[in-house]
């Protein structure tokens, strides 16, 4: 799998959570590896004020970028208050048009939050952005063979799984490794056993395509391009 990926978030470790395995994957299989994270999810801890927080998650964000051997791509807006404009799918896209990747992943469009929707649709409007020829742009355009959105617990509206990775046990190990530097992850902010979660979900997919372990996506539709388009 030597490919490059870059993964969309709505907040620090949501595709470091669901995608992470395999972005350790593709790192350890010779490709590159992106997250873009699109707000700092600074307002989900109970006991931590959003600036201190804000803090802690930008250094769990690096840790686990390093770990797996990630690039880290930070924006800067603040959680909750992702805007659904234009100027979120631009930068998206610039570092499209320079990666050029294989894969691009990110939310499933249907969510309970905000923040994982608007950040699946900028994704989708970042890659339609980053294929079409733009006069004040020099960068070459691309175009994305596949997008892929992860399967998270918080988004399974209408989600179904079509697409499966094996994740071999040095993958999960680097993951694991990161993971557990967020402290959300870990069930600190409001106890859902996160880690807990995604490694028995690996496990379950794993059994239904004969590995020990796999992650799971669900391929972007046509009408989902179409959602992307002007």
């Amino acid at each position: 799998m030597s490919k490059t990926v870059i993964a969309v978030g709505g907040h620090i470790g949501d595709m470091e959570l669901t995608a992470g395995p395999t972005l350790a994957k593709v790192v350890l299989e010779g490709g590159r590896a992106i997250i873009i994270d699109c707000t700092y999810g600074e307002r989900g801890h109970p006991t931590i004020v959003p600036s201190k927080y804000r803090e802690q998650k930008l250094e769990e964000a690096r840790f686990f970028a390093d770990t797996i051997g990630a690039e880290l791509v930070t924006l800067d807006y603040s959680d909750g208050f992702l805007p659904d404009d234009e100027a979120v799918a631009e930068l998206i896209a610039e570092v499209i048009r320079e990666a050029k990747p294989d894969i691009l992943i990110t939310h499933w469009l249907h969510s309970m939050h905000r923040d994982h929707e608007r950040a699946a649709q900028a994704a989708l409007r970042a890659a339609f952005l980053a294929s079409i020829p733009i006069e004040e742009i020099a960068a070459e355009r691309h175009s994305v063979p596949t997008i892929l959105h992860a399967e998270n617990w918080e988004d399974m509206e209408g989600f179904e799984a079509d697409t499966f990775f094996e994740i071999p046990d040095a993958a999960y190990d680097r993951w694991r490794t990161g993971i557990e530097r967020h402290a959300f992850a870990r069930g600190e902010t409001y106890g859902f056993r996160f880690i807990d979660y995604y490694s028995a979900l690996m496990q379950v997919k794993g059994c239904l395509v004969g590995h020990q372990r796999a992650a799971a996506f669900k391929s972007a539709g046509h009408e989902q391009f179409a959602l992307a388009g002007p």
